[in-house]
């Protein structure tokens, strides 16, 4: 049951790209996926979000 698609980091991009990754993964607006992102990032204890961040920059292929 495979849909083809791939998690890839995107052309459309701020810094790495990640964000329009999986908006594009999952058909959502990019512009939405940073917004959410940026939320969760603000208002975790420890911005554990820019880990995650980076870590995606370095496991996602490049487009």
């Amino acid at each position: 049951m495979s849909t083809g698609k791939r998690l890839l980091r995107s052309n459309d991009r701020w810094l790495a790209g990640v964000c329009g990754g999986i908006a594009d993964y999952f058909d959502w607006d990019p512009a939405v996926v940073r917004i959410f992102y940026l939320l969760l990032s603000l208002f975790s204890a420890g911005f554990p979000g820019i880990l995650i961040y980076l870590v995606l920059w370095l496991i996602m292929p490049k487009y």
